[in-house]
């Protein structure tokens, strides 16, 4: 993930707030990877007609009004569902490109009211065969990314970047599934390389959570405690492997290297955050649940996060926090106008948090007979008498999945 560029502070805040208090689905994506993309099986699977073929020629044209155009020879058929391509066609593409006799590409086309080819793909015969060979997407999860895992890093980087492509496509838990497969010298061996390619690491990271050891555990915090001023993209998924691994006492080691010292970069910070969510959603107990809220609740002392905490909090549904946000309401460093918004929001959350009722129960309690209900039903008309604009703005966007 598809897991993944310098965070900026408003863009944090505007996703902070889309994703924790709007109606939107868990993004079902590797969490540490880049964004998703189309994989090249995916283009196959989805093409009226495949083909691959060698370049054969073309005209230049004169690069002004006349564009030329370039020839291709038909060397196999992959698909066709007219039925009308056979080796040895000829085809002609718009626009002269430049090749030898020799080269070879794949050609994918869509049936419109005729066949319209797409730009030709270059391949060699090992990223052909790697294309052609490959499960269909239809193939079961585990059986897919068991062959993608085979091509990571491999030395042709059209195989390497879209077997790393289907894995950002991926769930988690069908990465997961691998997990006794992993190559895990080799992992290790790539997050130490410089010269890896950083889209990567957030994925190696979490792989190497999932397959490692007490060593790999140290190594990788190493790799955390590194102190960086710049942006370390795929440090977050390097720190949720981490805490795949070591639980509690890695939990710790992250309090104490991200959150407690406040001369760490945001960045470093947010990437740290980032690992709790993952281990919330996805960590599956391997570390208590108040435990990571007891974390995370660390940060509401700091101004240039506690917008994105309470946000968390909220999601989370801790409400034991109550009186120290309505004690930071507006008081020097907290007004800001991000912390306001967020304050009504979880107050609003919390309202909403009514018990379901037992089965076969006739009734519920009431709304203000339960505990958190009240006390925050409380605040936020005490907030309402304090800022009622803030209040309406917060109401109007908000509601609850």
């Amino acid at each position: 993930m598809k897991w993944f560029l310098c965070f900026a502070r408003a863009a944090v805040v505007t996703a902070s707030v889309v994703c924790l208090f709007v109606a939107t689905s868990v993004t079902e994506a590797c969490p540490f990877c880049s964004a998703p993309s189309l994989t090249l099986t995916e283009q196959l699977a989805k093409a009226d007609a495949a083909v691959q073929v060698q370049w054969a020629g073309g005209d230049k044209g004169d690069g002004k009004e006349k564009f030329g155009n370039t020839v291709y020879e038909v060397i196999q058929v992959l698909r066709d569902v007219d039925k009308k391509l056979k080796k040895g066609d000829r085809i002609t593409l718009e626009r002269y490109r430049a090749g030898k006799k020799g080269d070879l590409s794949l050609l994918l086309g869509s049936k419109l009211e005729t066949l319209e080819w797409g730009s030709p793909l270059e391949v060699s015969e090992t990223s052909f065969n790697y294309v052609v060979q490959a499960p269909s997407p239809e193939s079961a999860p585990d059986k897919r990314l068991a062959y993608f895992l085979k091509f990571l890093e491999f030395s042709d980087p059209l195989v390497s970047n879209d077997a790393y492509a289907e894995f950002a496509n991926a769930p988690y838990k069908d990465i997961v599934l691998l997990s006794k497969q992993m190559p895990r010298d080799k992992l290790r061996k790539w997050l130490t390389d410089p010269n890896l390619s950083a889209t990567r690491i957030g994925l190696y990271g979490l792989m190497l959570g999932l397959c490692g050891e007490e060593s790999d555990a140290k190594l990788m915090e190493e790799k955390i405690k590194l102190s960086s001023e710049e942006f370390r993209l795929g440090i977050d998924g390097v720190m949720g492997g981490y805490l795949l691994l070591t639980g509690n006492d890695g939990l710790k080691v992250i309090e104490q290297s991200k959150f407690q010292n406040k001369k760490v970069p945001f960045s470093e910070t947010y990437a740290a955050m980032q690992a709790l969510r993952f281990m919330w959603t996805y960590g599956d107990g391997r570390i208590p649940k108040d435990r990571l809220q007891a974390s995370m609740r660390l940060l509401l002392d700091r101004p240039e996060l506690a917008d994105l905490v309470i946000s968390d909090l909220a999601r989370w549904k801790d409400w034991t926090v109550i009186p120290k946000l309505m004690a930071m309401y507006g008081d020097g460093e907290f007004n800001v106008p991000s912390i306001k918004r967020a304050t009504v929001r979880y107050m609003l959350a919390c309202t909403k948090d009514v018990p379901k009722p037992e089965p076969g129960a006739a009734s519920i309690q009431k709304t203000t007979e339960t505990p958190h209900v009240a006390e925050a039903t409380k605040s936020l008309e005490t907030l309402r008498q304090k800022d009622p604009k803030t209040v309406s703005e917060a109401e109007r966007f908000f509601f609850l999945p």
